[in-house]
């Protein structure tokens, strides 16, 4: 799906491969995929963490806080509008990160 990606200094960089997609759902139909895992210290550290792409074209900002595995996917539509947005939020504090995808190179369906 994808190699070499890193994410770094606001930038998410690397390469999206071409992929024929899902059947349905907000993953539906073929285009360049990207995959994250993220990672904590302490996730009880955390009331809330949403993550997502914006501008989105579907699920907007989805919270993973009790995902088990905070594997996280994406459908790129749009490498050089889209960010990927993460909200973090504890009792007092809320924290919001976001990475630039123009960096990230997009193989075509001819690759």
């Amino acid at each position: 799906m994808q190699s070499n990606v890193s994410v770094a200094n606001g930038k998410i960089t690397g390469t999206s491969k071409y992929y024929e997609g899902w059947a349905s759902g907000p993953l539906e139909g073929p285009g360049n995929f990207l995959a994250l895992k993220l990672e904590a210290e302490d996730w009880t550290d955390y009331t809330s963490v949403k993550i997502g792409l914006e501008p989105s074209y579907g699920t907007g900002l989805v919270e993973i806080i009790n995902d088990p595995d905070k594997n996280c996917v994406f459908k790129i539509a749009d490498k050089n509008a889209q960010l990927v947005k993460v909200i973090c939020k504890n009792a007092t504090t809320e924290t919001v990160k976001t990475y630039s995808l123009r960096d990230l190179v997009l193989e075509s369906d001819e690759a």
